[in-house]
């Protein structure tokens, strides 16, 4: 009997297991500057880049637009490994 190994990759934004690694980027910012006014437009920035240190408070602010963490969508890579015989 073979076995085999079977990786499944699936990005989700709420997928947990306790069989997976899962790796998080933070990517286009995703702020209304225009909300007070009544409008809509965002800033363009497409990729959260950390001003500070890990552990700081301004690892938490982005350094291309100035906007916190929180309003860059958050993606999720996860990896699953699972291990299986095929029936015989």
């Amino acid at each position: 009997m073979k076995r085999r190994q079977v990786v499944i990759k699936q990005r989700k934004s709420s997928y947990t297991t306790t069989s997976s690694s899962s790796n998080v980027r933070y990517v286009e910012c995703q702020k209304n500057h225009a909300a007070n006014i009544g409008g809509y437009a965002v800033d363009g920035c497409r990729e959260f880049m950390a001003s500070g240190g890990e552990g700081t408070y301004d690892a938490l602010t982005c350094a291309a637009c100035g906007c916190h963490r929180n309003f860059h969508r958050r993606e999720v890579e996860t990896e699953v490994v699972c291990e299986y015989s095929p029936p015989s």
